[in-house]
């Protein structure tokens, strides 16, 4: 009896190989080539079967100027951080793929929003391959929402859940998961990169034709990246990452793609014993309380997206070795070498021979350049012992020359470093505001010596 032919399928980007490999000859990627049978097809002409006819649709060519083209509606999730994730909320046929490690939250997250959502009026429809509806059942009234309305699949096979869909027509469908997904038309097992690929497409394309906002929860790898192929993060509208340590209480929300809205807004949720609630005010979570201010600790404002958030970020500079070590948490580990050399050449202060611990309080992970000063002072003063100012912040991109330069919404930073009580700012000599804002003493700088010259006036 022969044998049947095999083929061997990379996770990360689908790229096939007739034998295995260590490394995907597509992608680069390692260790990613997965034994499957391939996929009895029709021929070269694919794209003409009924399967793929709604991804060939063929349109006149027409300039971008006569094409007539309107803002897109939304609809508020009643979940207020979550609609800044959004954009603003759910788009009438938009397709989120929203992902995350075990545990975390997305469940509890996407039921409370399509209970929200059912008490306005729309409809819903819960697709569930994980769980049965009893257990379903169960989350909600240990989240109190009592007599949800919330209709509820327990389904995993394509077909019957794109019928449902259809049959229903719901306003928004959550598919919790895609890698529980499976069609009849592949004979590979859920979860692979061609069932994956292929029911994702098929309920994007049913999402576009039908205007149901479809909502895919995905599984994410023990690298943190979303499990399946990198096609299914181009093929939906928005990308969400669910962050956050499940020792902890709070998590984070992040929008790496979004058609519809900016991308880099974050949400972020505390998880109580009701379910995830919004944090109103996120800069409390990064702010660590001390009675009195202690050294090496220095308070920015960052921005997240549009929204401006006071973080504090912690130096810890102790003695080290003849190999002494530098380590960030939430910071670049280059950008931090750069600044303790800029720190060296430009303001004197050496720290060659020494350990240079850096962390960013709460979890967060700040990726802009308008951390490095508040960096540079943190790192100062944990060198020299001396805490800086009570009610300080600072903020500003320090460049390889010492200069200070700007970092974007200077104002609104301010404003909301102000609205929290801080007295003293040391900033980038363009961000200073023309007109003084109340209770905010400001310091404008152009290079890192005069901020060092300001805070020894200042402590």
């Amino acid at each position: 009896m022969a044998k049947d032919k095999t083929v061997f399928t990379c996770s990360a980007c689908g790229g096939t190989s007739p034998r295995w490999l260590g490394k995907c000859p597509a992608c680069g990627a390692w260790n990613t080539l997965v034994e499957s049978v391939p996929e009895a097809g029709p021929g070269k002409n694919r794209l003409s079967t009924p399967q793929y006819s709604g991804l060939a649709q063929a349109q006149a060519v027409t300039p971008l100027a006569a094409i007539e083209a309107a803002d897109v509606a939304r609809t508020a999730s009643g979940i207020e951080e979550l609609d800044r994730v959004l954009g603003g909320g759910i788009v009438e046929g938009g397709v989120v793929l929203i992902g995350g490690d075990p545990g975390i939250g997305k469940s509890t997250l996407l039921l409370q929003a399509l209970d929200a959502l059912q008490r306005m009026g729309l409809p819903t429809l819960y697709v569930t391959g994980e769980e049965s509806g009893a257990q379903v059942a169960l989350r909600s009234r240990r989240l109190g929402l009592d007599h949800s309305q919330v209709n509820v699949l327990a389904e995993i096979q394509l077909e019957k859940i794109l019928a449902t869909v259809e049959a229903t027509q719901p306003a928004v469908a959550v598919i919790d998961s895609i890698q529980t997904v499976y069609s009849d038309q592949l004979t590979s097992a859920p979860g692979s990169v061609a069932q994956v690929r292929e029911c994702a497409a098929h309920l994007t394309r049913a999402a576009k034709s039908t205007g149901v906002a479809m909502v895919l929860v995905g599984h994410v790898t023990k690298e943190g990246a979303l499990a399946g192929p990198r096609v299914l993060e181009h093929m939906v509208d928005t990308v969400l990452y669910f962050e956050g340590d499940t020792h902890s209480s709070f998590r984070l929300v992040r929008a790496i793609k979004n058609r519809f809205g900016a991308v880099n807004e974050i949400g972020v949720f505390a998880m109580t014993e009701k379910g995830l609630k919004g944090v109103a005010n996120p800069s409390a979570i990064f702010l660590s309380q001390h009675s009195e201010p202690v050294p090496g600790s220095c308070v920015l404002v960052t921005l997240e997206g549009t929204r401006p958030m006071l973080v504090e970020i912690q130096a810890l500079v102790d003695e080290g070795g003849p190999s002494p070590r530098r380590l960030s948490v939430g910071l670049d580990r280059d950008r931090l070498a750069m600044l303790l050399a800029v720190l060296h050449r430009h303001a004197g202060v050496a720290c060659m021979d020494q350990d240079v611990f850096v962390n960013a309080v709460g979890g967060v992970r700040i990726s802009e350049p308008a951390a490095d000063l508040a960096v540079m002072l943190a790192i100062t003063s944990s060198l020299r012992g001396k805490p800086l100012p009570k009610g300080f912040i600072a903020f500003g991109e320090v460049g390889l020359a010492g200069e200070v330069r700007p970092a974007p919404r200077g104002q609104e930073r301010l404003k909301e470093a102000a609205k929290l009580g801080f007295t003293v700012a040391v900033v980038p000599k363009a961000n200073a505001p023309k007109k003084p804002i109340e209770g905010l003493s400001i310091h404008a700088i152009e290079r890192v010596e005069e901020a060092m010259e300001i805070v020894r006036g200042l402590t």
